[in-house]
């Protein structure tokens, strides 16, 4: 019998939140994010925490990987991984039901695939010096590693390019041991709407954010200590902001420019989503503006799928 353990993606601003913790509550789950900025502290309005929304029926639904690491810092794919596991064995040892809840593709298919050349560090010279190349240079120079250094290559972009030269040459130079990891067999729910639904939602909420202190929150992180440079690094909410604070673009442009940013990450993450049904993973879709209950029938559908009481 497969243990149960639940996945819940979709793009920006499709409720995977409010979703994650009805299931949680009803089922005895815990949640742990799979999202690349919320991990940090006091990234609170820009990432969309909604901390209040683990709250249901006056009972704390538990979250992991949330406010994890300091804002200013740096956090791969191997490290999330790492995190992961740690956070999924405990949630099993306690007999709950562990629920990945995140927009970050890279970050659950990453344990889908449970590739262990994540585990290979960023080269940042090499890379730097592989950027001004071509990309059919690139192509050139990576066959000049050992087919067993290479044998894990994608030749699509010059950005996967650069990573798998990163790897065959850590790989020429070092021995990766592989590392053993619990086999993950999860069921997961895909939250999707139309375009329209979509923006509407999007517009919406970046309307409460910056109401709610969402410039306020990026001035606090720069008396912080934070640097303008990471902030913009982190992207969209943060990085627009900078640049409205730096007097570069002025309000109504920050709120234009951050809407149509942030509505066409939410287009690469289906995107992105679409890929990892290509390679193989199932993904159970639902219609958001088409279900009146949808958290009522998941829960329903779930008990009887997965194996939950």
């Amino acid at each position: 019998m497969k243990e149960p353990f639940i996945i819940i993606l979709g793009p920006t601003a499709s409720g995977k939140t409010r979703l994650a913790v009805a299931i949680a509550h009803a089922l005895h789950g815990e949640i742990i994010s799979a999202d690349s900025r919320q991990v940090f502290k006091g990234m609170d309005i820009g990432t969309g925490k909604d901390l209040n929304e683990y709250m249901i029926d006056g009972q704390q639904v538990p979250y992991h990987l949330i406010d994890h690491k300091k804002a200013g810092s740096r956090y791969q794919v191997d490290a999330f991984k790492d995190d992961f596991y740690e956070a999924y064995v405990d949630i099993k040892k306690r007999a709950k039901l562990p629920i990945l809840c995140g927009g970050t593709g890279m970050y659950i298919h990453s344990l889908l695939q449970n590739h262990h050349y994540t585990a290979i560090p960023v080269n940042l010279p090499l890379r730097d010096a592989l950027l001004l190349k071509t990309k059919a240079d690139l192509e050139d120079q990576l066959l000049t590693f050992p087919i067993a250094c290479r044998e894990h290559a994608d030749l699509s972009t010059s950005k996967r390019l650069i990573r798998a030269i990163e790897i065959a040459d850590y790989l020429t130079h070092h021995t990766l041991i592989p590392r053993e990891r619990p086999t993950l067999e999860p069921h997961i729910i895909g939250l999707t709407s139309s375009v329209e639904t979509r923006r509407n939602r999007i517009y919406e909420r970046l309307k409460y954010r910056l109401k709610e202190g969402l410039i306020e929150e990026v001035q606090r992180l720069i008396k912080q200590g934070v640097t303008a440079e990471m902030l913009v690094f982190y992207g969209l909410e943060y990085k627009f902001v900078v640049s409205y604070l730096q007097q570069e673009i002025s309000f109504d442009q920050l709120q234009e420019r951050l809407y149509t940013a942030i509505c066409q990450y939410a287009k690469r993450q289906m995107t992105f989503f679409r890929k990892m049904e290509k390679d193989g993973v199932q993904i159970h879709w639902y219609a958001v503006d088409q279900e009146d209950d949808l958290a009522a029938k998941l829960i329903k559908e779930l008990k009887m799928q997965v194996n939950l009481k």
